[in-house]
């Protein structure tokens, strides 16, 4: 197995990591945490990719990502926080009413 075809193997187990994580866990921050790992994952995949046909797309497209997750983060910690204050919890289920 080359280095890229390990880097693609390392980005699928870490995205399905994430992803059971997500669906595991009923922990609010947690939960968080298993999609951004899962978003890395994905950004991986993609310069792996990019690296393997030697483009720079992936890479301007990592840096996109980069700078929405960054967005993300600085939106959805300051409202898990705002919750968590409301609830007293940082469980999933005491959030369902939330569903529109």
């Amino acid at each position: 197995m080359d280095k890229l075809s390990a880097l693609l193997v390392l980005a699928l187990a870490l995205f399905a990591l994430g992803f059971v994580g997500v669906i595991i866990r009923r922990n609010v921050l947690v939960m968080l945490m298993c999609m951004e790992l899962m978003l890395n994952a994905a950004n991986l995949a993609l310069v792996t990719l990019a690296r393997q046909t030697d483009t720079t797309a992936g890479a301007v497209l990592v840096f996109l990502a980069f700078v929405v997750a960054a967005a993300e983060i600085a939106i959805a910690i300051p409202l898990v926080l705002l919750l968590v204050r409301r609830r007293r919890t940082l469980d999933a289920g005491a959030y369902a009413e939330l569903k529109g």
